[in-house]
């Protein structure tokens, strides 16, 4: 994730136009099959039997996570005392609307019954995480398992791990242009999230300042 104002959103970006060009050139090489001399597969001369027999079944669509259960993480965070006065503070939502600036993963990170609930808060101007918390479902409600203040701070799920990162600045770093990143896991024993080695990255100061060549050119 390059940068807290952009990380898991610029992901989600890139997979969903990925897929969108994929639908794309599907929808293209069906229009081509079909107009292709106006009689399709016969033109080809007799179908193979698997071709007569239909194409194979598509695969079931994957289910939810077992035990998933959406939440109102922005009740949860108001109602916390472990939640600080200046996050709530800023726990307001962005614009005229009552869209809230809160990043909200479901998954199993401590063998409850029921999904974890990991949050992140956000500042509207720039998406830079200010507090990132889990919270545990135990009995019927949810309690906090979890929190990290330290700004900017974002919290993940990956393959059952807490990870947690944290932007690196050097003097006269841009919000927007941090010099690299902590990452450090957590995993859940006898009641608690432990922390694991941290991984520290650089980034390199030599790329994204040009820009983009217009295509054709």
């Amino acid at each position: 994730m390059r940068g807290l104002n952009g990380g898991p959103r610029r992901v989600r970006g890139v997979r969903a136009v990925s897929l969108a060009v994929a639908g794309i050139a599907a929808v293209g090489l069906s229009a081509t099959a079909c107009g292709a001399g106006g009689t399709g597969a016969r033109d080809e001369g007799p179908a193979h039997a698997s071709a007569v027999a239909g194409a194979a079944p598509a695969s079931p669509a994957p289910s939810p996570a077992a035990g998933y259960h959406r939440v109102d993480a922005v009740s949860l965070l108001k109602r916390d005392p472990a939640v600080s006065a200046a996050v709530k503070h800023e726990l307001k939502p962005c614009g005229s609307g009552d869209d809230y600036p809160v990043d909200v993963s479901y998954g199993d990170l401590t063998d409850a019954d029921r999904s974890d609930v990991v949050v992140n808060v956000l500042t509207c101007a720039d998406a830079v995480g200010i507090g990132a918390y889990v919270y545990r479902e135990t009995d019927g409600s949810y309690r906090n398992v979890f929190k990290a203040e330290e700004s900017p701070v974002y919290a993940e799920i990956d393959q059952g791990v807490l990870t947690l990162t944290k932007q690196v600045y050097s003097k006269g770093d841009p919000i927007s242009s941090p010099s690299g990143e902590d990452v450090i896991p957590y995993k859940w024993k006898t009641g608690r999230f432990t922390p694991g080695k941290p991984v520290h990255t650089d980034y390199s100061g030599a790329v994204g300042h040009e820009p983009s060549p217009v295509p054709g050119d």
